[in-house]
């Protein structure tokens, strides 16, 4: 078994990369994951790992073993395990993962899907709890349009507990992917100010689509004219929007209440 206790040691230095750069991460079609439940969750969705580093004094030989049959075992040391994790309360475990692939045509829907989309989110805490809400309410995909930021990116992975590993992800353009709902004769709705119904009102027992935007700028016109509804959470407070995993939240379990949970 592969010893590294160096952090100048190259392959150490190439993971502390795919921890900075999502060019890195992009070239080598691999990302690090931290933190044992996160590992199991990524295996259990059908991620492949190459590599897994281990702390010997916080997790045995053989638990690092039960993570995969298949993927390579390295101890580290200390030092460089405080170099690559994020975070102190991981149980001294992470993997070199393949990432996989995000097309549309990838996806596999029921026949009456239920989809949240969310054009251009920015912030990794955001992104990360709308990955928890759609696991939550066993969405059948999550599709981020124009995405701002790499979805490998180790504040995302971090942010959605496992989440990005238990949900269908697809990204694409605005375009691509109102062509795709179209093509799939999925009804979107989509949340915004202008032009809107009440979203209790409208029907979401069809193949549905939620669609949610920015909470500085909201959706594009190009959702908004697309749509087959706009719809809006009344507000009864000063201000006139939320944040938008609370919005997707909202919409989601309407939508799941009258599919009848």
């Amino acid at each position: 078994m592969k010893q590294i206790t160096s952090v100048q040691n190259p392959y150490i230095k190439s993971l502390v990369l795919l921890q900075e750069k999502a060019k890195a991460r992009k070239q080598s079609g691999t990302f690090l994951i931290e933190g044992k439940r996160e590992i199991e969750i990524a295996v259990k969705g059908g991620y492949v790992l190459d590599q897994i580093l281990f702390l010997p004094e916080i997790i045995s030989e053989t638990e690092a073993l039960q993570l995969s049959a298949t993927a390579e075992l390295i101890s580290i040391n200390k030092e460089v395990y405080q170099k690559l994790a994020y975070r102190d309360t991981t149980e001294g475990v992470l993997a070199v993962a393949k990432t996989k692939s995000m097309q549309l045509t990838d996806l596999k829907l029921s026949e009456n899907p239920l989809i949240l989309i969310a054009e251009a989110p920015e912030k990794p805490g955001n992104i990360g709890a709308l990955l928890r809400t759609a696991d939550a309410a066993n969405l059948d995909a999550v599709i981020i349009a124009n995405p701002k930021s790499d979805l490998y990116n180790p504040n995302i992975v971090r942010s959605s507990v496992g989440c990005l590993f238990t949900n269908q992800i697809a990204t694409g353009t605005t375009a691509e992917i109102i062509a795709f709902l179209k093509d799939k004769k999925i009804n979107f709705y989509c949340a915004t100010l202008q032009n809107s119904n009440s979203y209790h009102l409208e029907d979401y027992t069809a193949p549905t689509a939620l669609v949610v935007g920015t909470e500085a700028t909201g959706l594009t016109e190009d959702w908004r004219n697309a749509a087959t509804q706009n719809i809006i959470i009344p507000m009864q407070g000063e201000i006139d929007s939320m944040n938008v995993s609370v919005a997707a939240a909202i919409l989601i379990f309407e939508a799941k209440r009258q599919r009848g949970f």
